[in-house]
């Protein structure tokens, strides 16, 4: 083959390297990453206001309120946890893999939300659905994410069985859902910010 012959298929062996390796969802990511940034992409986010939050919602759960959710979960570094232990703060939970495109294009905008909001009022449960945890792990310290992130132990019960990834979904401080969404989204904004600490006093 010719150097003219071969400079014809260099694009489709490259394109063919990005998309049959562990190269194509952190392309695709970062190609996504790119509209969202731009604005060109703009899905809508959920609305975090009084009439998404039911008024049973309290800064922490009134003595004998029952938590609704009981989640088994496992810390990057093995620690056993259960969701039920984060009562009395609102809690973003993010459903997400490696392998995903979409869900690596929102993380950016998730670690500058993670890092901007009161931990006081609000924490993160990013929960990877990757069968190999080493794969999670290894993005994460590629990209420098600090947001927590945990490993479900068996089955993920409603509200956390979603059907597609990246899901998202918002609980109160007495575990209730104010709000959800499926599918990618640019969470890095004023208004969310406020809105997302806001639930914590309704």
């Amino acid at each position: 083959m010719n150097r003219k012959n071969l400079l014809q298929w260099l694009p489709f062996a490259i394109l063919a390297l990005v998309m049959l390796t562990d190269l194509r969802p952190i392309v695709l990511g970062t190609m996504q990453r790119g509209l969202l940034a731009t604005g060109l992409w703009k899905p809508e986010l959920p609305t975090l206001t009084s009439a998404t939050v039911t008024s049973t919602h309290m800064a922490a759960p009134a003595s004998g309120v029952v938590y609704p959710h009981h989640l088994p979960l496992i810390t990057l570094g093995g620690k056993n946890v259960d969701l039920s232990e984060l009562k009395g703060k609102v809690v973003f939970v993010n459903l997400w893999a490696s392998w995903c495109p979409p869900c690596i294009a929102e993380m950016p905008g998730i670690q500058a939300l993670y890092e901007k909001v009161d931990k006081s009022k609000v924490t993160f449960v990013m929960i990877s659905l990757d069968e190999k945890p080493a794969k999670a792990r290894a993005l994460l310290q590629r990209r420098g994410y600090t947001f927590p992130v945990y490993f479900p132990i068996g089955p993920l019960a409603a509200p956390f069985n979603s059907t597609a990834i990246p899901s998202t979904i918002i609980l109160g401080p007495d575990g209730q859902v104010a709000a959800r969404h499926d599918g990618m989204a640019e969470y890095d904004t004023p208004e969310f910010k406020t809105a997302l600490e806001n639930l914590y006093a309704q």
